[in-house]
């Protein structure tokens, strides 16, 4: 999977032995300028735009994005949680399949609650129905599957044949709508105008019966409308057409968007070798700090990378046991030699909410930089106290 970010921005006058290693950084002016792009098409277009926490959660800088955006959105119960502790505004909750003593909690918290399935919907009749008895104020959404594929990669592709997300467009009926107030759709990752164009030439037909009914129209996630080369003028009128032809409310809800290029995942090289090829151990590991670079598979931009020289790439990887645990093949900005910092870009959305400690590896430090006052702060760091507290 090609990566469609990697700029470095002010990070590339960063000095990375300012930082724990490993360490993410995040650039609060970097954050700031996504969001106020993504609050011009918001006001330009008439909308809402929600920050999707499973994206970016980083919950220290929620104060930043409560000034930019109308809420967030969340995946289920911790992040409804962590949404009401920290973030201002709307919290619509979407969830594959929800457990029964969760969803009560789920419906006094949020403001949307989306199923997946109509059949879901209808066997948590009774407990929505205890929730407004008891004050709860909550719209109920629907999920549908578009059965567009528009991805590169099937796994991210919410309409790749046989998707578990949302219900398929081609069952959808009149009974299945009842009771229903919004629908809920996302079917793009890391893309621009035309796809999301493209799903809606779909969707419409199929909704357009019940546009009376309809309060609000979620389209997710996934759209890059921050990226430099985004089509926003485009999708400004197409969500002013949008709102007016289904006289709804309508959402985006951006993550990646949110975060792109505004933060750096710090490393250093612990040893080098040879073995066919030139090899760097790292304290930064694939699996446990960039998972995408083994799942999706990507190769993560590298702060300073240098231009092919005639010299062979080095190998990078991490220090765990795992025999693919390789980041890629990198020309170094550094002599391949312990102690020697090197850093990837475009690491604070998706890196940071998946890290884990398989084979005991730390976990890397949080910062937040703003480059536009050069303040500094560690807002995090773990200890192996945070590795023994996951287990028992």
């Amino acid at each position: 999977m090609e990566t469609k970010a990697g700029d470095p921005g002010a990070f590339g006058q960063f000095d990375l032995s300012r930082v724990d290693s490993p360490a993410f950084v995040v650039d609060a002016a970097k954050l700031r300028s996504n969001l106020q792009i993504l609050a011009e098409v918001r006001d330009a277009a008439d909308i809402k735009v929600l920050a999707a926490l499973k994206a970016f959660s980083m919950w220290s800088v929620a104060p930043i994005i409560g000034e930019y955006l109308d809420g967030v959105c969340s995946s289920g119960l911790w992040e409804t949680r962590l949404a009401s502790e920290f973030y201002d505004g709307e919290i619509a909750t979407y969830c594959a399949a929800y457990k029964p003593d969760e969803l009560e909690e789920i419906c006094r918290l949020s403001d949307h609650v989306i199923f997946n399935s109509p059949g879901q919907m209808r066997r948590a009749s009774l407990i929505m129905d205890q929730g407004r008895a008891a004050g709860g104020d909550f719209d109920i959404g629907l999920r549908i599957n578009p059965q567009v594929p528009t991805g590169e990669v099937p796994r991210y592709d919410p309409s790749s044949p046989g998707s578990r997300l949302g219900f398929p467009l081609d069952q959808l009926t009149d009974e299945h709508m009842e009771g229903v107030d919004g629908i809920h759709f996302h079917n793009l990752c890391e893309q621009d105008f035309e796809p999301l164009a493209q799903t809606w030439d779909k969707v419409f037909d199929a909704i357009e019966p019940y546009f009376g009914q309809l309060k609000w129209i979620n389209m997710g996630g996934g759209h890059h409308i921050t990226r430099a080369d985004y089509q926003r003028d485009e999708l400004i009128e197409f969500l002013k057409d949008a709102k007016e032809d289904t006289g709804a409310e309508i959402y985006l809800e951006p993550g990646e968007a949110v975060a792109l290029d505004a933060g750096i995942l710090v490393g250093t090289i612990l040893d080098s070798g040879q073995n066919d090829v030139p090899l760097a151990i790292t304290d930064i590991s694939a699996t446990c700090h960039m998972p995408d670079v083994i799942e999706a598979p990507y190769r993560p931009a590298m702060l300073h990378e240098k231009v092919a020289d005639g010299q062979p790439p080095v190998r990078l990887g991490g220090p765990s046991c795992l025999a693919g645990d390789v980041i890629g093949d990198y020309c170094l900005p550094v002599p391949n030699e312990p102690g020697q910092r090197i850093a990837f870009l475009d690491q604070a959305h998706y890196s940071m909410v998946k890290t884990n400690t398989f084979n005991g590896v730390q976990l890397p430090s949080i910062y937040l930089w703003d480059s536009e006052t050069d303040v500094l702060e560690l807002v995090k760091s773990f200890g192996y106290e945070d590795f023994r507290g996951r287990l028992s």
